[in-house]
Parts: structure tokens; C-alpha cells; sequence
């Protein structure tokens, strides 16, 4: 199983609600905070959904 290195790059401000709540799942909230998670269907639909707040990286 391989592993994903997240980082926000953007800001959440103005975003909409759904959005400011993926990425507080995810482990995230300030600009450069990164976190690393197991790559799993849920965490892969979860970085879709915010895919332009984010870079992601995989490691492992």
C-alpha cells in the first residue's frame, strides 16, 4: 500500500463550506501544513475534491 504526502498551497478562505470540511478531514487548515495518509479510495476522493488547494505526492 502506498502513501500519500499532502500539503495545502492555497488558502480555504471564500471556499465553500464542503470544501473548508475536506480539508479539515484531511489533516490540513494552514498554507504548507502537510500531512501523510495510506493511499485508499476515500483519502483519493477526498484529495480530488480539493485538488486545487492541494499538491500531492507519492511516497513510499
Amino acid at each position: 500500500m502506498g502513501r500519500l504526502k499532502i500539503t495545502q498551497i492555497k488558502s480555504t478562505i471564500d471556499r465553500k463550506e464542503p470544501q473548508k470540511r475536506t480539508i479539515k478531514a484531511l489533516g490540513l487548515g494552514k498554507i504548507r501544513r502537510t500531512v501523510i495518509h495510506n493511499d485508499t479510495p476515500q483519502i483519493r476522493g477526498m484529495v480530488r475534491a480539493v485538488a486545487h488547494l492541494i499538491a500531492v505526492e507519492e511516497i513510499d
